[in-house]
C-alpha cells in the first residue's frame, strides 16, 4: 500500500472529548470537499453511526483482539481502496477507544487503540482534557509520547480550554518542553456541542439525528480552533499489502473471502431498534456470495420475499418494545421462517426480540416473537460488558463444532433461566475464565447475547451463506420467506 493522508485520534482516558473532536474534524474536511474514510477502534456501534452521518461513508470497526491482525489490516486497506477519489482527496480518520494504551491488561496491547496504531501505522493525535492543567498537561503528553516505540505521537489537541490565557499558557509550555510534538489546536469548553448519552453510551444516530446546523457548528469549531491544514498533511506510511480476498488458514484449511456460488438473499434487520452491526460482517456476507436486503421489524409487515436467511443484529428493542410487540404480522413471519427451517441468526437485541417479551422498569410488559421460552428484564445496572471467546460445541449455522469465534457483550438486560430443553451451542470464556454456556438454538435459529465479529473466524460468513443455500435447495417452495 502506498502512503496516504490519515491519522488516529486518541486520548489518555475516556471522556476526554475525542468523539466530538473527531466529528468536528470530519465535518470540516468534508466541507472542504475531501473524502473522509472513517474508522473506529474497538467494538463500538454508536460512534460509527455518527461518523456515517457526518461523512456519508460507512465507518469500519478495527479491533485487534476480536480479529487477527492480518484481518484488521485487510479491512483497513479494503475500506480505503473502495473509496472514490482515493489518490489526493481521501483522508483516513480513525477514532480511538478508551485510553490510548488501555486494552486487555498491562502485559499486552491486545484490544487497545495503540495496537491499531501499530497495525495501520497511523500517526496518533492525542486529545487531552486540559481542564485545570497547564504544565502538567505537557508532562502528560511527554509520558504518552515516550511510552511505546511502536506508537508515533504526531500531535496533541487540548480540549476544555478555559480561556485565551489558558490556551496561551498551554502553547508556551509545549513550545518550551515538547517542541517536537505539534500542538494542533486548543478547543474551548462548549456544552452546546455535547452529544447526549444513555445506558449503552451515546444516543444512537437513529434517535439523535444530527442537524445540518449542528454539523456546521462542529465544522466551524474545527476551522476556528484546530490546525486543519497540518492535520490534513499527516501521513500513514506505506505498509504491507493484504489484497482483497486475503485467505486465512485455520486448522490446516484455507478459507477465502471471495464469493462462492451466489444467488442467496439474506434479510438483515436495520432500523432504529436494530442498528448495532459491524459493517465488516455485512461485507463478509456479501463476499461469501450473499445479497443483503434490509428490513424493519418496526415498520414492515413481514420478512422480504424470496430470502433464504435472516440476520437479527443488536440494538435498542427495549426503547421500541410496544411498537415491536404490536407488529403481530412481522412476529408471525419470523416464527414461520424458523418453523420452515430457514437459518436465522440473532445477537443481543435481536435475541431479546426472539424471546417471549421484555419487562421494563417503568413501562408495561411487551410480548415479542416467543421462539425462546424466557422473558427479559431491564436492569438499573449493567449486566455484562467485555470481550467474549466462543467455542462451538455443536455444528450450527455459523460454524462447525470446535470452531472458535470472538465477540463482545454489552447489555443492561437479563433473561430468565433458559430451560435445559433448549440446546446450548457456545462454550463462552472471558480472559480464559469459563462463563455460562450460551448460544441458544431452536431448529436452525441460533441466538445469543454476544455480538460476534465475523472477521474473528473466516469460516463464519461462508458457513452461514452455505447453510442458507442448503435450506433453499431443500425447501419445497424454492427458498421463499413464509
Amino acid at each position: 500500500m502506498t502512503s496516504m493522508c490519515g491519522f488516529l485520534i486518541a486520548a489518555p482516558q475516556s471522556g476526554s472529548g475525542k468523539t466530538t473532536v473527531s466529528l468536528a474534524i470530519m465535518a470540516a474536511l468534508v466541507r472542504r470537499g475531501i473524502v473522509v474514510a472513517p474508522f473506529k477502534c474497538g467494538p463500538d456501534f454508536i460512534d460509527p453511526g455518527y461518523h456515517r452521518a457526518v461523512t456519508g461513508n460507512a465507518s469500519i470497526n478495527l479491533d485487534g483482539w476480536m480479529c487477527p491482525e492480518e484481518f484488521v489490516l485487510t479491512s483497513f486497506q479494503t475500506s480505503l481502496t473502495s473509496r472514490t477519489g482515493l489518490k489526493d482527496q481521501t483522508i483516513a480518520v480513525i477514532e480511538g477507544a478508551m485510553g490510548l494504551f488501555d486494552g486487555l491488561g498491562s502485559a499486552t496491547m491486545k484490544g487497545s487503540t495503540a495496537q491499531i496504531a501499530a497495525i495501520t501505522g497511523a500517526p496518533v493525535v492525542l486529545v487531552v482534557n486540559a481542564r485545570g492543567m497547564a504544565a502538567s498537561a505537557a508532562a502528560l503528553v511527554k509520558g504518552f509520547a515516550g511510552f511505546d516505540p511502536q506508537v508515533r505521537l504526531a500531535g496533541v489537541i487540548f480540549n476544555n480550554v478555559g480561556s485565551d490565557s489558558h490556551a496561551a499558557l498551554l502553547r508556551a509550555v509545549m513550545a518550551e518542553h515538547l517542541p517536537e510534538i505539534a500542538l494542533l489546536g486548543c478547543v474551548p469548553r462548549d456544552e452546546s456541542l455535547v452529544i447526549p448519552s444513555r445506558h449503552l453510551g451515546l444516543t444512537t444516530i437513529e434517535d439523535n439525528p444530527l442537524s445540518d446546523e449542528f454539523i456546521g457548528q462542529l465544522a466551524d469549531m474545527a476551522e476556528r480552533c484546530l490546525e486543519l491544514d497540518r492535520l490534513s498533511q499527516l501521513q500513514i506510511p506505506p505498509g504491507p499489502l493484504c489484497p482483497r480476498g486475503y485467505p486465512f488458514t485455520k486448522g490446516g484449511k484455507v478459507f477465502s473471502l471471495s464469493p462462492n456460488g451466489g444467488g442467496i438473499c439474506i434479510a438483515v434487520a436495520r432500523d432504529a431498534a436494530f442498528c448495532f452491526m459491524y459493517e465488516d460482517n455485512l461485507r463478509l456476507l456479501r463476499e461469501a456470495g450473499a445479497e443483503l436486503v434490509f428490513f424493519s421489524p418496526l415498520i414492515d409487515q413481514a420478512l422480504p420475499d424470496t430470502i433464504q436467511g435472516v440476520y437479527l443484529p443488536g440494538g435498542y428493542p427495549e426503547l421500541y418494545a410496544r411498537q415491536l410487540a404490536d407488529n403481530e404480522s412481522m412476529k408471525s413471519s419470523i416464527r414461520g421462517a424458523v418453523e420452515s427451517g430457514m437459518p436465522v441468526y440473532a445477537e443481543c437485541g435481536g435475541f431479546v426480540y426472539l424471546t417471549e417479551g421484555i419487562d421494563g422498569q417503568h413501562n408495561p410488559a411487551a410480548d415479542f416473537v416467543g421462539l425462546f421460552p424466557v422473558r427479559c428484564r431491564m436492569l438499573q445496572y449493567r449486566k455484562a460488558l467485555g470481550y467474549r471467546q466462543v467455542a462451538l460445541t455443536e455444528n450450527v449455522i455459523i460454524g462447525a463444532a470446535g470452531a472458535v469465534h470472538r465477540g463482545h457483550e454489552f447489555h443492561y438486560s437479563e433473561i430468565d433461566a433458559m430451560p435445559q430443553t433448549v440446546e446450548r451451542a457456545y462454550r463462552v470464556s472471558r480472559n480464559g475464565v469459563e462463563l455460562e454456556q450460551e448460544g441458544f438454538r431452536v431448529r436452525t435459529c441460533l441466538a445469543s447475547y454476544i455480538h460476534l465479529h465475523f472477521g474473528s473466524n473466516c469460516s463464519i460468513a461462508p458457513t452461514f451463506v452455505a447453510e442458507c443455500r442448503s435450506w433453499a435447495r431443500t425447501d419445497p417452495e424454492g427458498g421463499r420467506s413464509k
